[in-house]
């Protein structure tokens, strides 16, 4: 069983911060989804796939996973880059 830590990106939708501080512990799928015959849907029988853990900071998450035998990786952040312009020079 393994698992990612990552911290939750802002959607594009966002124009605040809500619910970006914190890091995510989400497990990897352990089999593949295949699609249902009757429906059409994909899905699997893989029930770790649901779960999804929340936490304060990595440290408390990667301790979680040590705590439980989980092999997990923690994800970097990656840097805010901002575009920082004028409104004139949307008329050049």
């Amino acid at each position: 069983m393994t698992a990612r830590i990552y911290q939750r990106p802002k959607t594009s939708m966002q124009s605040g911060r809500a619910r970006t501080d914190e890091w995510l512990l989400e497990f990897e799928p352990a089999e593949a989804k295949r699609a249902d015959p009757l429906m059409g849907w994909a899905g699997s029988g893989d029930t770790q796939a649901q779960v999804v853990l929340t936490f304060a900071s990595a440290d408390e998450a990667t301790a979680y996973a040590e705590k439980y035998g989980i092999a997990a990786h923690v994800t970097p952040t990656p840097a805010r880059r901002l575009k920082l312009q004028s409104y004139a020079d949307n008329f050049k």
